[in-house]
């Protein structure tokens, strides 16, 4: 990384510490999914004076949530649940059960934020059973599919689900479906040294003041992980190139890709299945943020320009989660990411003769090869993926899903047929 990149994405760090009054801040920046720059400010990572560094644990909140998300996923791929399942099935006679699986991960089922009593997050956690007695359907936020609204309440029931139709609990499965693929050896339960301390500062001495942290209990899926810098840029990069043995890419596309967004912020920001999206024309970022009484993380990744940034502060307010996109703008502002390098296409095991151009009636298409993989753009736009012989379906843009089929005669190729819109080598009346 060159100098003025790394100095200015100090000088951020340092501004987010010093403007908001953070004890500690810690920060790191992937490219190409590699840890290549780490930047520390502030000298009370404990109360004690402690420093702060990439391998110190800060307790991490709600990015907990996108690991239930992804144990909810491995269970729907290995055929234990569907997303669209109602929660009752799973967890019968529970408050909301009618809602699914689908509309708990991406907040969009209109369940309270919160749940019932004193509030989790600064008391001693409750049990399933004590949690599960004290919900009710008429403490709904509002209707279902009406907007997000993020509910940490319908992730304690995820982190339930997952354990109840794998036999093992929720943190057993963290650690071994997700933490020890991924070689995430400092991401824990309880925090283990060198560990920091939560703060709020008041606002008034400035002075630091302890902020508690407790067992979460049957909430710990919604935001009990404890983790660092080092081991926030591993799970970083499984996000940016996907572990198979953790979760397929496929999958992690289907997370990235929007939901629910909140009615006045749907043009810039959205949620995914357990993954906050950020728009930052003409870019996508994909991550999450993270609080607990004195402490805020975050994280988030460009998954096409193959960069992210990751976060940790203790303190109770402060800009620490939105620090994690403001360093991915210094990096590309200041190191733009490649053009990708160009080399020959290799010979195509099939559709070599659909290349060329096409017209939709009057309006000119055409059929390309990039990265092994056919391209149709013009009217209709979409990348092909081979069904089989003379079948293809579309990736993405409009045409996302759809077949597209080749129709011979006698070998001959007369048209396509994708969608029902005819593509023929001559526009008409030609």
């Amino acid at each position: 990384m060159r100098s003025d990149t790394a100095a200015a994405l100090f000088a951020e760090v340092a501004a987010a510490q010093g403007e908001f009054k953070v004890p500690s801040v810690c920060a790191g920046v992937l490219r190409d999914g590699a840890l290549v720059w780490t930047g520390e400010r502030g000298r009370f990572a404990t109360a004690g004076g402690d420093l702060p560094g990439a391998d110190v644990q800060y307790r991490i909140g709600s990015i907990t949530k996108t690991l239930t998300a992804v144990l909810i996923m491995q269970c729907r791929d290995d055929g234990l649940l569907g997303l669209n399942d109602a929660v009752g099935k799973h967890l019968p006679g529970v408050a909301f059960g009618d809602l699914t699986v689908r509309q708990l991960l991406a907040h969009s089922g209109g369940m309270n934020a919160e749940p019932e009593g004193p509030w989790w997050e600064r008391n001693p956690g409750v049990s399933y059973d004590e949690l599960v007695a004290a919900m009710d359907d008429a403490h709904a936020a509002g209707p279902a599919d009406r907007r997000h609204h993020y509910s940490n309440l319908g992730y304690g029931l995820l982190g339930e689900i997952v354990s109840r139709v794998r036999g093992e609990s929720w943190l057993e499965l963290v650690r071994s479906r997700i933490l020890a693929p991924l070689g995430m050896t400092r991401t824990t339960y309880f925090p283990t040294a060198p560990k920091a301390d939560g703060f709020s500062v008041h606002p008034f001495s400035g002075q630091l003041v302890p902020e508690p942290a407790y067992d979460s209990g049957a909430m710990a899926p919604a935001g009990q992980l404890w983790s660092t810098i080092e081991d926030l840029a591993r799970y970083a990069a499984f996000w940016i190139d996907p572990v198979h043995d953790v979760l397929s890419r496929d999958s992690v596309e289907e997370m990235a890709a929007p939901v629910a967004s909140d009615p006045q912020e749907a043009l810039t920001a959205s949620y995914g299945l357990g993954l906050r999206l950020i728009a930052d024309d003409p870019h996508l970022l994909v991550g999450h943020t993270g609080s607990m009484p004195g402490f805020l993380a975050g994280l988030f990744v460009d998954r096409d320009r193959r960069v992210g940034a990751v976060t940790l502060g203790n303190a109770t307010y402060g800009r620490v989660a939105s620090l994690a996109p403001d360093l991915i703008r210094i990096l590309a502002k200041y190191e733009p990411p490649l053009t990708q390098e160009w080399v020959p296409e290799p010979s195509l095991a099939q559709g070599a003769d659909l290349l060329g151009h096409w017209y939709w009636g009057n309006t000119p298409m055409t059929i390309t090869v990039s990265g092994g993989i056919l391209q149709l753009s013009g009217g209709l736009s979409t990348r092909l993926a081979p069904l089989g012989p003379d079948l293809y379906q579309g990736r993405d843009g409009y045409l996302a899903g759809e077949r597209l089929r080749v129709i011979r005669d006698g070998g001959t190729i007369t048209h396509l047929n994708v969608a029902t819109f005819v593509l023929t080598r001559t526009p008409y009346g030609a």
